[in-house]
């Protein structure tokens, strides 16, 4: 057996939880990478959502969707993702079988534009409420600067109180390596029924 690193052990959540015509939520696009990443996986008949407040992030992500011709299964949102509720159209509450936040800055970016702990606990709480059962949200967390560190600690505090009949919360990362790498924590919505 050998041990996932982050980033792909991110992906294999949201390949398992994603399927063509389901609805998908990049609530950080960044460079991009995860939105084609979804619009893969929800097909043809399926949606993503994406959300940044950077210009070139949703330059870099419209050129990625352009270059690999799924534009067609993504809209963008230059938002932050503290606008979720009032953005996506309400016939996809229920719906959503997963979304990733990669959190932190944007890589080669403006390193002091960055996310917010009020702003990512409140997306997280409106998308409790769009997922379907067993949807799951993924958080990439990168902690290695001043206000990753903050946003850390009131994540953790955030999701550790998360009622465990609402939700499952895993947190996966390496213990032993330096320069505090990312570490994810997975939120899975629980079935309505168990």
């Amino acid at each position: 057996m050998k041990l996932e690193r982050v980033l792909p052990f991110a992906r294999q959540l949201l390949e398992q939880a994603i399927s063509p015509g389901d609805i998908a939520i990049d609530a950080t696009l960044g460079n991009g990478h995860d939105t084609l990443f979804l619009a893969r996986l929800v097909g043809d008949s399926g949606r993503v959502y994406g959300f940044d407040i950077q210009d070139d992030a949703l330059l870099s992500t419209k050129t990625q969707l352009m270059q690999h011709e799924l534009s067609d299964r993504v809209t963008l949102f230059h938002s932050g993702h503290e606008n979720l509720s009032s953005s996506i159209p309400p016939i996809h509450y229920g719906k959503v079988t997963g979304a990733v936040f990669n959190l932190g800055y944007l890589p080669g970016g403006d390193k002091s534009i960055v996310t917010r702990p009020d702003t990512t606990i409140s997306a997280i709480e409106q998308l409790l409420d769009m997922l379907a059962p067993e949807g799951i949200i993924v958080l990439v967390i990168y902690h290695g600067h001043p206000e990753g560190a903050v946003e850390r600690d009131y994540l953790l505090r955030y999701v550790k109180q998360i009622d465990q009949a609402r939700a499952n919360v895993l947190q996966y990362q390496f213990l032993n390596q330096k320069n505090h790498p990312p570490f994810i924590v997975a939120i899975e919505k629980k079935n309505d029924l168990s």
